[in-house]
């Protein structure tokens, strides 16, 4: 259940900062529904935590989402009716073997899915799914475990321009959301 090795459609966002990568997220939000499966890749600092943050007020989750680097996954419980939302680090894991072992199949009916790291991992999950790819204009080391570990958007680099490019597959996904 790959959803298809080429996406229905790309686009391509930029924010001027922390606040608008959040912002943006949380339009994002407004179309995703339970099942939804996204997965994140950015290097370090790129904005994968802080683009999550604003997809959890969007969808009215309980606040503090902060990276699930050293225990895999966050649950966060809706405080409404809406899904819940599952945030994944998916950096240690090497496997979709390893994916199937943290049992995300039995959250992803109840859940929007947001897979940090995830790409050849996680596709397998579900039929559809979009691809977030956020981009920062000062390069990073790009993996955890530098010396800049669980950190997203920093203080220094809070006003900083982030590209983010989506791509949505599979048949849920024919559709760009309009989030202009």
């Amino acid at each position: 259940m790959t959803g298809g090795a080429l996406p229905a459609w790309e686009r391509e966002y930029r924010t001027a900062g922390a606040d608008a990568t959040r912002g943006f997220a949380e339009r994002l939000a407004g179309f995703l529904g339970r099942g939804d499966l996204l997965l994140l890749t950015g290097e370090l600092g790129a904005g994968k935590t802080t683009f999550t943050q604003g997809l959890g007020r969007g969808l009215g989750v309980r606040p503090g989402i902060i990276s699930p680097t050293f225990v895999l996954v966050r649950q966060h419980p809706n405080l409404g009716d809406g899904p819940d939302l599952v945030h994944v680090d998916a950096y240690r894991l090497g496997s979709e073997g390893e994916i199937d072992d943290i049992d995300l199949e039995s959250t992803m009916d109840r859940a929007v899915t947001v897979v940090e790291w995830g790409r050849g991992l996680v596709e397998h999950l579900a039929e559809s799914r979009l691809e977030v790819v956020l981009l920062r204009a000062v390069g990073g080391d790009g993996a955890p475990g530098g010396s800049g570990a669980g950190l997203d958007f920093s203080a220094d680099d809070d006003d900083e321009e982030r590209v983010i490019r989506i791509a949505g597959y599979g048949p849920r996904w024919e559709q760009a959301p309009d989030l202009d």
